[in-house]
């Protein structure tokens, strides 16, 4: 297989969001959109997960239609099922049932064996001050790269 090197990130999960745990879940594709994912045209923008019926699904989920598609080309932002362990699942399902988690996908990456990957995380809402307090740090590690180089 030739190398890929698709990762298409989320940003503002880590900043909504304080992570406290991650998984790694396979997704049902359609032919078409496999073929976007590798040429890089999705997006996780405000994008979660929820499960049904112990099935975790993906809801609004950006990935481009294909442009070499035909009339069996894929809906863009349809729900799409994640795949994961009956443990995983009843983890997830236990903080997704508590008060102040949700699920967030992280980012999508093309493994070695040519499979798309999600990464979701099981996140707490940040208060503005704890977004206040990120930007700072952010900002600090900017300047402390800077001091460095020079």
């Amino acid at each position: 297989m030739a190398q890929n090197n698709i990762n298409i990130k989320n940003r503002r999960a880590t900043f909504d969001y304080e992570i406290t745990d991650t998984f790694t879940a396979g997704i049902v594709l359609t032919g078409t959109e496999i073929k976007s994912i590798r040429l890089g045209k999705a997006g996780l923008t405000d994008t979660f997960c929820f499960i049904v019926n112990g099935e975790v699904w993906v809801k609004n989920m950006y990935i481009a239609e294909y442009e070499f598609g035909s009339y069996n080309n894929h809906a863009a932002r349809r729900d799409r099922k994640l795949l994961l362990n009956r443990k995983e699942i009843a983890t997830l399902q236990k903080y997704s049932q508590q008060s102040g988690f949700t699920i967030v996908p992280l980012r999508v990456f093309i493994n070695d064996r040519g499979l798309a990957k999600m990464v979701i995380g099981i996140g707490r809402g940040k208060k503005s001050f704890d977004k206040r307090q990120s930007i700072k740090e952010r900002e600090d590690k900017r300047i402390m790269d800077r001091m460095m180089k020079k």
